[in-house]
């Protein structure tokens, strides 16, 4: 690592998967051009080796996923300004770690995921308000969390997968007009939920599988003309609730894997536009898709 400093004009590195830097991160003090430092799956990354990166003041992009920096270590980034970027998935941090990062203006994508952040505390994401691409995936948070997110207008991004978010969360995202893609997957969203949704024109991409939702709900997508991608992994969803997406010709990517689709429901479905299309075996045939527009098919799985 000490050979490191003498690379002045540096201004990217990656250290991914190094598992024996600790204490190392001193000799990178002296890297003023430095602006992405990649030290994700660094285990033996801590608290104390975030303090020499407080004087890397032109610091983009930091990731430190899968280390054991905590709360405190993220005190020393309070100063890096410039940092749009921060990576913190498995790291064991709480939302008490916002009030370092409240004031970095800069901030765009910020991933959380699998840490340890709860509903405590989260108010302070209101504060976050550059914030493009949010992560809180399989964190133990609930909808309260969601009335902190609804003054973040400029998210285009947002992952809640396998929290525990239902329908009155929803809400709360129904003003954030820039949204794209939205990840409920393994929520408790149902048709309600969707309904709160169902003006979000902007979206592409949009995850429900293994959500509670059922055919009546997806009348609430009809106005997604935006929608590139869709998952629909949900037991509940039959031939009925393909009639909805009918008119979501922009589609591309189509998952129905576990829906219990038949030949009857493909005819909703512009087969040929897909460039991803998955769906159940057991009750479909292949022979039920339109030959003359199989070509355009890349990728096609069956369950």
């Amino acid at each position: 690592m000490s050979l490191l400093s003498g690379l002045v004009n540096l201004s990217k590195l990656d250290l991914e998967r190094c598992t024996g830097i600790h204490g190392g991160l001193v000799h990178l003090r002296g890297l003023k051009k430095l602006e992405s430092l990649n030290i994700n799956c660094c285990n033996c990354i801590a608290d104390a080796d975030m303090k020499p990166l407080s004087e890397l003041t032109n610091l983009k992009e930091l990731q430190i996923s899968c280390s054991k920096v905590t709360d405190q270590g993220v005190t020393f980034l309070k100063g890096l300004h410039k940092l749009s970027l921060l990576n913190m998935e498995r790291c064991p941090v709480t939302a008490a770690c916002l009030d370092s990062l409240s004031d970095l203006v800069a901030l765009l994508y910020l991933n959380v995921s699998r840490s340890s952040f709860t509903d405590d505390g989260c108010e302070k994401f209101s504060k976050l308000k550059s914030l493009k691409v949010l992560n809180l995936g399989f964190n133990d948070i609930s909808d309260a969390v969601l009335s902190h997110l609804k003054v973040l207008k400029d998210l285009e991004s947002l992952n809640l997968d396998s929290c525990r978010i239902g329908d009155e969360g929803l809400i709360h995202l129904a003003g954030l007009n820039h949204l794209k893609c939205l990840e409920l997957s393994d929520t408790e969203v149902g048709n309600n939920g969707l309904r709160h949704i169902s003006g979000l024109v902007n979206l592409e991409s949009l995850n429900l599988s293994f959500t509670v939702i059922t055919d009546g709900g997806l009348r609430n997508l009809a106005k997604l003309a935006c929608l590139k991608s869709l998952n629909l992994d949900v037991r509940q969803i039959t031939d009925a609730g393909l009639a909805a997406l009918a008119g979501l010709t922009g589609l591309t990517h189509l998952d129905l894997f576990c829906a219990k689709i038949t030949d009857a429901g493909t005819k909703y479905l512009r087969i040929g536009v897909f460039k991803r299309f998955e769906f159940p075996s057991n009750k479909c045939r292949i022979a039920a898709l339109n030959k003359t527009q199989e070509p355009e098919v890349t990728e096609f799985g069956i369950n």
